[in-house]
């Protein structure tokens, strides 16, 4: 039996999600209810009650009660209900999660649901959904309906809003729980790839293809990057081809494109082999010329088109990058493998191009070497990053990387 979690402020909500909870028992899935709220008497009564909730954030309810502070209170119950979220699916208690609600209840939900893995159902209705969702998906695969109406109390817009909620978290977590890879299944690649980078990564990914893999290439938006390191936390990826590391530029600067600070970093902590560049990291991204910030108006600008404006990043930047990269790749748990491309790291930072800067290339590149820590390999290449040279050779390395794991891996195996 598919088993449903719901996640929910039962002082504000209660009826609401007494009504899903019927609703998911007549769709023949068992319930575990969450209680998320703080200040009120639940209007329903909780599986897990919210004493359980704050306690798993290191917290008391008394104490969050007294404060009266909204703002620590949704995000302490978020953090709570997140390691609750996580506790029943470790112990196979969870085929899918499902919550409503406006601001808060969103925000304390879909905190939960982006802990869990990549293919877990994820379901949210919200009075928001029919805005910008990006705060509460952020890289999941959480999917969020518009409730329409306010989630105050059962209506007849309401009742069919939330019960079409419930038939869906049922079918898909009742897929969840049977569902089996198909056979032959091919070990998946991640690279990551910008416009100026693609030469790079077709020819890398064709080369993985003929070896038998299957590459899932992400855009390097900020988006791109947190999805790419979100499966691989989930255990997806056998391997990442991070060509192309730009997004760690715009996290420097103030870009619009930043990953965030974890960004390079989930290869490294799941010990899964890792070929690393510096794709792209010769510019920082913003949208039409007219958005760039007025502190960077003296700097190289770059109209790449009408909707997306480069800056070149300065050689202090670049040494900063460098640094920033291997104080990451050291801490890696698995093989790693930087592959510097000498003459230029993007289409547009090569000989007579509009962002060419020797010197902040080799700010880039010493600030790298000079802090990357003993026995981490690198190959310098007197190529630019999209030379096909380059590009299989890196494709190359990362099939060994892997193979070797594979083998190191297998009972009787040699240790490194």
């Amino acid at each position: 039996m598919a088993t449903i979690v719901l996640i929910g402020t039962l002082d504000t909500k209660g009826i609401e999600y007494e009504y899903m909870r019927r609703c998911l028992r007549a769709e023949g899935c068992e319930v575990i209810l969450v209680d998320a709220g703080v200040m009120g008497t639940p209007l329903a009564v909780p599986d897990i009650p919210r004493e359980d909730v704050a306690n798993a954030a290191s917290e008391t309810i008394a104490n969050l009660a007294t404060r009266g502070d909204r703002g620590l209170a949704v995000e302490t119950m978020a953090a709570g209900a997140a390691k609750i979220a996580i506790d029943l699916f470790q112990r196979g208690r969870l085929h899918g999660v499902l919550g409503l609600g406006g601001s808060g209840g969103s925000t304390v939900v879909t905190r939960a649901m982006r802990e869990l893995p990549v293919g877990v159902p994820k379901f949210m209705v919200s009075t928001l959904a029919s805005g910008d969702t990006r705060p509460y998906v952020g890289a999941s695969d959480i999917a969020m309906m518009y409730s329409v109406v306010d989630i105050a109390g059962i209506n007849r817009i309401s009742e069919r809003i939330l019960t079409n909620a419930a038939a869906g978290i049922a079918g898909m977590a009742r897929a969840y729980e049977v569902f089996q890879p198909a056979p032959g299944a091919k070990a998946l690649i991640g690279a990551t790839m910008f416009g100026v980078t693609t030469p790079c990564v077709t020819a890398a990914r064709h080369r993985l293809e003929g070896k038998g893999y299957e590459p899932l290439v992400f855009h390097a938006t900020g988006t791109g990057g947190q999805s790419m390191e979100a499966l691989v936390r989930g255990g997806y990826l056998a391997g990442v081809l991070d060509i192309t590391t730009t997004e760690l530029a715009d996290e420097l600067v103030g870009g619009v494109l930043s990953a965030g600070p974890e960004r390079l970093e989930a290869a490294g902590a799941r010990g899964i082999p890792q070929v690393v560049s510096l794709g792209a990291l010769d510019m920082v991204n913003f949208g039409p010329a007219d958005t760039v910030p007025e502190r960077f108006l003296g700097r190289l600008l770059y109209k790449h088109n009408p909707s997306v404006t480069l800056m070149r990043t300065t050689a202090a930047e670049c040494a900063e990058l460098g640094r920033t990269i291997a104080r990451k790749l050291n801490a890696a748990r698995g093989p790693v493998a930087v592959f510097i491309p000498l003459r230029g790291v993007s289409a547009i930072s090569t000989r007579g191009g509009p962002f060419y800067d020797p010197d902040a290339d080799r700010a880039l590149i010493g600030g790298l070497k000079a802090n990357l820590r003993a026995g981490i390999e690198v190959r310098e290449w007197e190529t630019d990053i999209n030379d096909p040279d380059f590009a299989h050779a890196m494709a190359d390395r990362l099939d060994e990387l892997i193979r070797e794991a594979k083998t190191h891996a297998a009972p009787g195996g040699a240790s490194r």
